[in-house]
């Protein structure tokens, strides 16, 4: 009908065009006329400047193919003649009532898609004004030649061909007649009341909705033809007309089908390529998943991130929902596993049209082209390792979202979020909190009241197992926002004893939930090498020899994952358009109490997050960094040779000085000296002195990390640079290389005994008399606590002694009445001297243990030592001669003075060799060590933010993330209302 309709038109058109045009027709006009009238009379004879002149995204539709077909029963052959002679003006109202079918656009193609009008069709095509060069250029010059107008008054008026139209009431009364001859045993469906009543009777059978010409055909015949063959013949050949019509449409929108995806892909290749040489645009769809993923990030408090709608893809473990997921994105892109736990977190996956099938994360700029085997294992690989890598340790899943784009030609747009598998019991290795956790994050991302919820549920094993189900009722307990879907149906059919079970399932009457629609779709054998070819053609196939089609206990638009990606797009936009602009009022009177409470608050600072202050953090600390390289070597060393003294004195004085001085004659003491010195060199001394560098570089650094540096100062960053100075200390390693040269040159330094100037000698003087009045500040100390107050601080301060005190103070005027009696007495105290020191203080009734006896007398020798050495100090010096004469021929030897100038020069070396260590090597280490710590902090957003805290920094977060929302939303409803 279409072709002749086509050839009429093309008749009047070419009677309207003038002969001298000279325009030569290469291929018939006939040929040309349908893909001119699409696209030319389309958009540019159309007067209407309201509606845009293209949709950016078309549509496609589909409905079931190569349906079956039984073979033609042979008629009488008088009934064929009749039919071909006397019911021509049958066949004309047939062909009229395909043509209005036509036109209105009807269910013919069977299911959900075929409900679009004719104009929706060309809505839906995409703008080809910009592509002039798909169409030959004499095809231009021919639509200048022809007038529209007359060519619309040659046609006939439709009052004129309403009167040509059979009685519609008449042939629903046929259809009445037959669905009461099979009232017995076959139902028809509903009763049918004239040409309205035809759809309703074709989908209450069970069969896709059929074209009305051949249907009228066969209703028109009269009572006479129907009393020669039985009713069974009858009814037979209605259905054979019935699928031969409709097998016959159906491949004409097939093919119109696969020009227009075709003719789509040469349109987005030439707009990839740049041909026209235009700025390249984000799609709406990838506006609006900006949009979500900046919500996932935003903080909770304003509780305002889940009201903007995602279609949620829940179900039970191994449901098949993933596999729902693939079908819909055309590729295989989800890792796979028999049985086990894949999905571990929340993966976003937004769905757009483009000119490649190519898919890439929104944190990574590799493509992941989905055509090619290796690159899709590649991609399922990565969406494995992330997963991974987002679950803690101790947990087995994470509600961290993985956002993944998928691009290609012929795909529906729309965001889909997959969620790990509702499981009902907690098995060997997983974290006992695994069930809660996932019930937890399918509720989060359910309560949005804006989510489409698609409810995956197994076909194949029993209803009453299913656990998602009641979840899904508890979340969206009236159904609003719910889409059933029945997998592994081919399975089901196979292994269910009562296939009519099915049927109560995708009607909503086997389980309490309620939801928008049912849908039962087959995603394959079950084999992870199938393709997404191989398992489009298994799906149909499947349902084309199903008799849960055939019986009628399914409908055509209830099938395939085809129809359910359509569904879902509709459902989808449809909750976008009428929430997203509720949101963004949200968002901006958000943005309004945020940015009053800044001034309010803050009103001399700038809107400084996180990251921001972060940054400036950063430079403040490499510039810390960067003045500790500036000390001073004088401040070093004097710093290095203090702490040094301050590590070894007590070894030096108690080890290496007490022992010799103690001996009778300055050879003992000499060699004494040099043999306790050699073994602290080799043993303990570079040990202590490389503890001393380091503890200086810490301590130096911590000062500079924490010195003020006027208004500039920033206590916002205490925390962080704390955490910084920490870390990298713990990161630092003293170059253990440069012990063995300090052991050296420590070695050579002691054993040098050649002081060449009195100033040295004077210097060495000053430094030992310095250690031992020290030392004797110490004892004396010591020797007070012993034995307490003195007389003049207990009248004075009214304190007393305690018990011990007493005993130890009675024990002190024995030993030193020994002391005076015995100048030159030992360091150690005979047996028999301290028996008489025990029966004296008896006599005097004081108990006393012989170890408090000795312990109190090492306090009193060695402050009595102390005070002699001091003795000795002052008259060494004027001992310097003595000393270049080797002290010949003299009372005063000064051997001691000797040792503390060796001492002395081995600590000034030491601290100059540490210093060049640290100034050349240590502080650049520590330097290196700062920015590695300050770039993982930096990469580290959990760290940042337990660092980088107060109300100060989480209002500018919000500000930002609430600006930058408001933004996208508002570029988002612009290109919305554009593509309307």
């Amino acid at each position: 009908m279409l072709r002749v309709g086509s050839k009429v038109a093309c008749m009047a058109c070419r009677n309207l065009v003038p002969t001298r045009t000279g325009v030569k027709f290469r291929i018939p006009l006939q040929k040309l006329h349908p893909l001119y009238r699409a696209i030319h009379h389309r958009y540019y004879g159309n007067t209407n400047s309201q509606r845009p002149p293209h949709r950016t995204a078309a549509r496609y539709f589909t409905s079931m193919s190569r349906l079956p077909m039984r073979p033609p029963k042979p008629g009488s052959g008088g009934r064929g003649y009749q039919q071909k002679r006397n019911f021509w003006v049958g066949r004309l109202v047939a062909r009229l009532l395909k043509l209005r079918y036509i036109l209105l656009g009807s269910a013919v193609g069977g299911g959900y898609t075929a409900k679009k009008t004719y104009e929706e069709w060309k809505d839906m095509l995409p703008d080809f004004s910009e592509y002039n060069w798909v169409i030959p250029d004499f095809v231009w010059e021919l639509s200048e030649q022809i007038d529209l107008d007359k060519l619309a008054k040659a046609l006939p008026e439709m009052e004129e061909i309403a009167k040509l139209l059979p009685d519609f009431d008449k042939i629903g009364e046929n259809f009445t007649f037959i669905k009461s001859l099979l009232s017995s045993g076959v139902s028809l469906g509903s009763e049918v009341k004239g040409a309205s009543g035809l759809l309703l009777l074709l989908e209450t059978s069970g069969e896709p909705p059929l074209k009305a010409t051949d249907a009228s055909t066969a209703a028109s015949q009269d009572d006479k033809q129907y009393k020669k063959s039985s009713d069974k013949e009858r009814v037979d050949q209605l259905q054979e007309d019935l699928l031969r019509t409709q097998l016959k449409y159906q491949r004409m929108l097939e093919r119109l089908e696969k020009e227009n995806k075709e003719l789509r892909k040469v349109v987005l290749q030439k707009d990839d390529k740049g041909i026209h040489q235009r700025k390249v645009k984000k799609s709406l769809i990838d506006l609006y998943s900006e949009v979500l993923d900046i919500l996932s990030d935003y903080d909770a408090n304003y509780n305002t991130q889940d009201h903007l709608p995602r279609v949620i893809v829940v179900g039970d473990q191994s449901a098949g929902k993933t596999s729902v997921l693939e079908m819909i994105a055309q590729a295989r892109i989800f890792p796979r596993g028999s049985g086990e736990m894949m999905t571990r977190s929340p993966v976003k996956v937004t769905l757009s049209e483009g000119p490649h099938h190519v898919a890439l994360f929104k944190d990574s700029g590799r493509e992941f082209d989905l055509t090619k085997e290796e690159d899709l294992a590649a991609l399922r690989h990565e969406i494995e390792l992330r997963m991974r890598k987002s679950v803690k340790e101790g947990q087995t899943v994470s509600c961290e979202t993985i956002s993944l784009s998928v691009k290609g030609p012929g795909i529906q747009r729309m965001v889909l979020v997959d969620l790990p598998g509702v499981i009902s019991t907690v098995t060997t290795g997983m974290a006992l909190d695994t069930k809660e956790t996932i019930f937890s994050i399918s509720k989060a991302y359910m309560q949005n009241p804006n989510a489409i919820i698609l409810c995956i549920q197994d076909g194949s094993v029993d209803a009453e197992r299913s656990i998602v189900t009641d979840l899904v009722s508890q979340m969206d307990p009236h159904g609003k926002r719910t889409i059933f879907v029945l997998t592994k149906v081919d399975l089901a059919e196979k292994n269910l004893a009562s296939p009519n079970r099915i049927q109560q399932i995708v009607e909503g009457k086997l389980f309490p939930m309620k939801a928008l629609g049912y849908f039962a779709v087959v995603t394959g054998k079950g084999s992870s090498g199938e393709s997404i070819d191989s398992i489009k053609d298994y799906e149909e196939d499947f349902f084309q020899n199903s008799r849960l089609l055939r019986d009628g206990m399914l409908k055509a638009h209830q099938v395939t994952t085809k129809n359910l990606s359509l569904a879902v797009s509709d459902c989808f936009w449809k909750m976008v358009r009428e929430s997203v602009e509720q949101q963004a009022d949200v968002f901006k009177a958000s943005r309004f109490n945020l940015e009053t409470e800044w001034k309010n608050n803050y009103p001399r600072l700038r809107e400084l997050d996180r990251n921001e202050l972060y940054e400036k953090a950063k430079n403040e600390i490499l510039d810390e960094v960067i003045s500790l390289s500036q000390v001073t070597p004088q401040h070093w060393e004097a710093i290095l040779q203090k702490k040094l003294w301050e590590r070894v004195s007590t070894h030096v004085i108690e080890n290496i000085y007490l022992p010799a001085a103690q001996t009778m004659d300055s050879g003992t003491f000499n060699t004494t000296v040099d043999i306790k010195l050699k073994q602290w060199t080799d043993k303990q001394l570079p040990h202590k002195a490389l503890e001393v560098a380091w503890e200086t570089l810490q301590e130096e650094f911590a000062r500079f990390m924490a010195e003020y540096k006027g208004k500039d100062q920033d206590d916002i960053f205490d925390k962080l640079k704390e955490a910084v100075k920490d870390e990298s200390i713990k990161r630092h390693k003293w170059n253990e290389r440069a012990m063995d040269s300090l052991r050296v040159i420590q070695h050579n330094a002691l054993e040098d005994r050649s002081i060449t100037d009195k100033p040295q000698w004077d210097a060495a003087i000053q430094f030992m008399e310095q250690t031992l009045q020290s030392r004797l500040k110490d004892t004396e100390a010591v020797i007070k606590d012993m034995v307490g107050p003195d007389w003049k601080e207990r009248w004075m301060n009214w304190k007393n002694r305690t018990a011990d005190q007493h005993i130890r103070n009675e024990t002190k005027t024995e030993l030193e009445r020994l002391l005076k009696l015995h100048d030159e007495h030992t360091a150690y105290l005979a047996n028999d001297e301290v028996t008489t020191v025990r029966k004296n203080l008896e006599g005097r009734a004081v108990e006393v243990d012989p170890v408090l006896i000795k312990d109190t007398w090492h306090q009193l020798y060695r402050r009595h030592f102390l005070q002699k050495a001091l003795s000795h100090c002052n008259l060494c010096k004027r001992g310097f001669y003595y000393y270049q004469r080797h002290f010949v021929d003299s009372e005063l030897e000064c051997n001691d003075v000797v040792l503390f100038w060796r001492i002395q020069r081995m600590l000034v070396i030491t601290a100059n060799t540490l210093r060049q260590q640290l100034t050349n090597t240590e502080v650049r280490r520590l330097e290196k060590n700062v920015k590695e710590v300050l770039e993982d902090f930096g990469e580290d957003t959990e760290k940042k933010s337990q660092l980088i805290t107060g109300r100060r920094v989480q209002l500018a977060e919000d500000l930002k993330k609430v600006r930058e929302i408001q933004e996208k939303l508002e570029a988002f409803i612009e290109a919305l209302h554009k593509e309307k």
